[in-house]
């Protein structure tokens, strides 16, 4: 992730957080679907908005090839985008493009004024904008947009980051093309690699993590190998991947509510802090449970889902909602005296990913009421993994209508 540069206390463009008595300890309503309102008064012609003071973009900040690649997922994953959702697709493939070089590299960081600050490098942004191109490649209703992408993501394939967390953003975007396209040879290396540089786990119940730290984006990391396993016919690594997902749901769930790893990350062994919550946690956490459900065809992986979206409702820690009604906005974190009322592009893309599975959920007629297991919307850790002994063999094909 990308934080907002740091501000000293009491400036003007110190994170705006309410007073604690402001913080709702309901339940609060949520749209029905995903919310592109203040996404689409983030981007303008060039891109997407990094930083916002409450919901004004801070264009000071410039862009960012990896908040565009995020908004390129959400914006592609929508079957019947309006008009404006197209839109951002394109001006988000058209900014991606223009951050590619010839070797599939990228740049990150645009000005403002339409000047790069960095050099191509294989980052975090390159594995998110081969997530973004990817999704975009078999998702997207526009077929122009589908090829364009297509092109886009089988050149930066090629390429191999030796940042752990990149490989993993690039494995999720190789997954979504070899979904739609199983003899992807390109796809199919890069998902094979993700799942190497993340690692198998170990056989420790304590910590069957292959890191010895939580930092972000955690959940992807056991989506990588779910999905590698699944597409793959590894029903090895598709095991592990499943109780990895199932202990990170364990150990992020406090009285039947996500308490998800803040900021500051966990090591083993060490203290564990409660806040700064950031949304990308449970955003990443929804995206892992529903590539469960839909792998495994259980629905014991949907309670999770469900507990994302109720984390952005308000229950969460502070019982505070954690998105701005009168914006469509997401708020940036969860904070000892609330929410951090900032309403960033991550943040806000984070509550997007999240409601669109809350929608695809009631499309199909489930409810978060229907079937929570235990806490955590999940098994424990050195239970049979559901679904595991009903797995077909092999590669089952996973249509566009059926992938979250």
């Amino acid at each position: 992730m990308t934080p907002a540069p740091p501000v000293p206390p009491g400036s003007s463009e110190a994170p705006l957080a309410p007073d604690p008595a402001g913080c709702s300890t309901a339940p609060a309503a949520v749209p029905s679907g995903p919310d592109f309102r203040h996404l689409v008064r983030l981007s303008d012609d060039t891109g997407l908005f990094e930083h916002a003071r409450h919901a004004v973009a801070r264009r000071q900040h410039g862009y960012c090839t990896d908040d565009v690649a995020r908004g390129l997922v959400v914006a592609s994953r929508e079957p019947s985008p309006s008009p404006q959702v197209h839109r951002l697709a394109e001006r988000y493939l058209a900014f991606l493009t223009h951050a590619q070089d010839d070797s599939g590299a990228f740049r990150n960081r645009l000005s403002y004024d339409r000047r790069w600050s960095d050099e191509p490098g294989l980052g975090d942004w390159w594995g998110r904008a081969l997530w973004g191109l990817g999704t975009a490649a078999v998702r997207d209703p526009a077929r122009w947009i589908r090829e364009e992408a297509m092109m886009a993501f089988t050149l930066g394939a090629t390429r191999r980051s030796p940042h752990p967390r990149a490989m993993v953003f690039a494995g999720l975007g190789a997954a979504e093309v070899l979904r739609a396209h199983p003899d992807s040879a390109p796809a199919a290396a890069l998902l094979s690699d993700a799942a190497l540089a993340v690692g198998q786990p170990p056989d420790d119940p304590d910590w069957p993590w292959p890191q010895p730290e939580l930092t972000y984006a955690n959940a992807a990391l056991a989506e990588v190998l779910i999905s590698a396993g699944h597409l793959g016919g590894d029903g090895r690594t598709l095991a592990a991947g499943l109780r990895m997902l199932a202990w990170l749901g364990e150990v992020q769930t406090t009285g039947g509510r996500f308490s998800v790893v803040p900021v500051t990350g966990w090591r083993r062994g060490g203290p564990r802090d409660r806040y700064d919550q950031q949304p990308i946690e449970p955003a990443a956490l929804a995206d892992a449970f529903a590539v469960a459900e839909a792998v495994t065809g259980d629905p014991v992986w949907r309670a999770g889902v469900w507990r994302a979206v109720a984390w952005f409702r308000g229950v969460n820690d502070g019982g505070a909602v954690m998105w701005d009604a009168a914006t469509g906005g997401g708020h940036d974190g969860l904070t000892p005296y609330g929410p951090n009322l900032n309403q960033g592009a991550e943040s806000t893309i984070a509550f997007i990913s999240t409601m669109q599975h809350a929608e695809r959920l009631r499309a199909a007629g489930h409810s978060p009421e229907a079937g929570l297991p235990r806490q955590g919307g999940r098994p424990r850790h050195g239970d049979p993994v559901p679904g595991e002994g009903a797995r077909r063999a092999g590669r089952p094909p996973l249509g566009r209508a059926e992938t979250p």
